[in-house]
């Protein structure tokens, strides 16, 4: 023991230690986060902007993809926390804790605004067709606790069941993209991410995008990384 040091002190910044390194550890898409420019970004918190779109429409009148923007952006208004934790969950309809989740979960929970689970959607279309879904896990059946959670399950339901848009965002093609759709991205070190459009843009007119990758923002970040794809359901 070293001499003249009080250990009722050093066991706080020991157990500081201890937890830094874990949180670290054990999530790449933190570290994604941490290494891009993302602080470039000018977007302001959505509860100081002035009302959308989809905001100035009645709840009444509004359509599934309407709803799917609606939810989305409450994670942002929650300040959920990226958390890719394997948890056992509900099913169906089940989540992860409210203030935590990862980059599917702001998907998965956007779509369940708009009364669509897609946590039983792709269960049970993995479920049906297994050997059409990635196996990257080496899994030999389904799990209704994490599929609908990893992205490129998520990639491969959307390419069976909704419809494939353009990932170009030149000029020409803007129009097709609307709000309520599903973004994919590959950030530079292979790890693959995923948001929802939104209904607001960025001054040149690129639709910003509401995801979560440290912490769910809605911010002008669609062309920052590789778009692998860009999808519509139902």
């Amino acid at each position: 023991m070293v001499k003249g040091m009080d250990m009722n002190k050093i066991k706080p910044v020991l157990l500081f230690l201890i937890i830094t390194v874990v949180l670290i550890s054990g999530c790449g898409q933190v570290t994604e986060q941490i290494q891009d420019p993302r602080k470039k970004t000018t977007t302001k918190k959505t509860e100081q902007l002035p009302p959308s779109p989809v905001e100035q429409i009645s709840a009444e009148e509004r359509n599934k993809y309407d709803h799917v923007v609606i939810g989305a952006r409450g994670e942002v208004q929650r300040q959920v926390m990226y958390d890719a934790t394997y948890r056992q969950i509900d099913y169906p309809n089940g989540d992860v804790p409210p203030e935590v989740g990862a980059c599917t979960d702001v998907v998965v929970r956007a779509y369940r605004n708009a009364g669509i689970d897609l946590q039983q959607l792709v269960h049970e279309d993995m479920q049906a067709n297994f050997q059409q879904y990635p196996q990257n896990w080496g899994l030999n059946g389904t799990d209704s606790n994490i599929d609908h959670r990893r992205v490129p399950n998520l990639v491969k339901f959307f390419q069976r069941h909704g419809q494939t848009i353009t990932t170009s965002t030149d000029e020409e093609q803007l129009t097709k993209w609307q709000w309520g759709d599903v973004v994919f991205w590959r950030f530079s070190n292979g790890l693959d991410h995923c948001g929802i459009v939104s209904d607001r843009t960025s001054d040149d007119g690129l639709p910003l995008v509401i995801h979560n990758a440290g912490m769910a923002r809605e911010e002008d970040c669609l062309n920052r990384w590789e778009i692998t794809g860009h999808y519509r359901y139902p």
